[in-house]
């Protein structure tokens, strides 16, 4: 698991937007909307130290990301939150979502301020909703018609990690 850099912009659009197509229901940006940012909007996200993402490869190809976004206001730097986790389905049932997962987790350790770490699964994603709770994650909420695709509402469950 590395971190990404401007590098790996292009493998990360590219993946991003294969996942957008194979799990349009786990996210809540569109492959329509993203599909129109350029390689150089993601060089842009890289640049900003906003935030951390992570990616697990096979050989020269990228096969799995999870980005950790650290809150930046002053009463929220407690937490952080997990977004945009993806690996790509020939290469699940591997460990690689895991693995990903930890090396977020590690990384929200290492910043001070951070006490919690929080994300949104998707109420359908039985298998990711598994992992999380796995590594500690519980259910603080969930919220009902959280997204809409082709007329079809998806909940999400939201849950969080207590690091400190």
């Amino acid at each position: 698991m590395i971190q990404l850099t401007i590098d790996h912009a292009k493998a990360y659009r590219d993946l991003r937007l294969q996942a957008l197509l194979q799990n349009p229901e786990a996210f809540a940006s569109s492959y329509e909307e993203e599909k129109e940012l350029t390689v150089a909007a993601f060089e842009k996200r890289f640049e900003s130290g906003d935030s951390y993402t992570f990616g697990a490869f096979i050989e020269e190809e990228l096969i799995g990301t999870v980005t950790l976004i650290p809150h930046k206001k002053e009463k929220l730097k407690h937490k952080s939150d997990i977004v945009a986790m993806y690996v790509d389905p020939r290469c699940r049932k591997k460990g690689i979502g895991r693995k990903l997962m930890e090396t977020a987790i590690k990384k929200a350790e290492e910043i001070k301020e951070v006490e919690q770490i929080l994300l949104a699964v998707a109420e359908p994603n039985k298998t990711a909703k598994s992992l999380y709770v796995s590594l500690g994650f519980k259910s603080f909420g969930l919220e009902r018609k959280a997204l809409k695709l082709d007329g079809l509402y998806i909940d999400e469950e939201y849950m969080k990690l207590e690091i400190r």
